[in-house]
């Protein structure tokens, strides 16, 4: 009994498939086979909808950020046009603008429209986001006033396969306690992967550091992705920081202001020199 699919859909012949967990091997639970065709027909039609059909690829500046040749540096937490205007001038290479509400570092949606528009292109724009609703970053990102969105909080897996699935770029934070298996990191469909304190309940933004030496364990596993290190990077460590775990890029949000939501361009310019600085040993 060959179950002929609606034309148009692939093919599976129950012949040709043994399923595990079946008594005698030659007999095949067509329900669950079934489902599993219909799971992949629809997995198939997802991936050539009209949505996602000319999906674009990275943008180039997400693009050069993750790339593992020359390391990037973030700075997070952009709360004003000049301190964002003024970044994008110096040539740091993304920022970000953290949309959780109890942050300390919070900037409302209708105060980043006045600034995030004019940065397309010219600096990748991040926005931050702890437990949202989805619908915050999907308008976000379909306004272009975001070119990527980084999921900072608790997003269960679910969450993230359905950015995935929509083709929606986006960045996932794991916090990294003492004894954290990483592993998990690897599932992770994300464009790339932050590493930052495990702090729970404050997500991010604590200015203590991780142990870089399980950063590179991680980065060095075949199957890593991307990997950008945060949590305590300062001008003074940053290039050691980078030359430990060889992370594509660097986030920082403390580690260069005077109080929080306030760039200290003293520390940026230190942070883009010890980043830069490693350009020339990057391989």
């Amino acid at each position: 009994h060959h179950h002929q699919l609606p034309a148009g859909n692939v093919h599976i012949d129950i012949a040709q498939v043994m399923l595990p967990g079946s008594p005698d091997p030659y007999r095949v639970h067509t329900r669950s086979l079934t489902d599993e065709s219909r799971n992949l027909n629809s997995e198939i039609r997802l991936r050539h909808s009209s949505v996602s059909l000319h999906h674009n690829p990275l943008h180039p500046l997400l693009d050069s950020f993750l790339s593992s040749a020359a390391p990037s540096l973030k700075i997070c937490g952009v709360t004003t046009a000049d301190d964002a205007n003024l970044l994008t001038a110096l040539g740091v290479h993304a920022l970000g603008v953290n949309f959780w509400p109890e942050s300390r570092r919070y900037c409302p949606p209708d105060a980043a429209r006045q600034f995030l528009p004019t940065l397309k292109d010219r600096i990748l724009r991040v926005g931050v986001f702890v437990n949202a609703d989805p619908a915050l970053p999907r308008t976000l990102l379909a306004d272009d006033l975001i070119d990527v969105a980084q999921l900072h909080g608790d997003e269960d897996p679910a969450y993230c396969e359905a950015f995935a699935g929509e083709n929606l770029p986006f960045f996932k934070a794991i916090g990294v306690a003492e004894d954290s298996n990483l592993g998990c990191a690897l599932q992770c469909p994300a464009n790339g992967i932050l590493l930052d304190v495990h702090a729970p309940g404050v997500y991010g933004g604590t200015g203590r550091t991780i142990d870089w030496d399980a950063v590179a364990q991680f980065i060095d596993h075949q199957s890593s992705p991307p990997v950008i290190l945060a949590g305590g990077i300062t001008p003074q460590n940053a290039a050691e920081a980078l030359r430990t775990t060889r992370a594509c890029a660097l986030d920082v949000a403390s580690g260069a202001e005077s109080s929080p939501g306030i760039k200290d361009f003293e520390k940026v310019s230190g942070l883009l020199g010890a980043v830069n600085s490693l350009l020339d040993n990057a391989n």
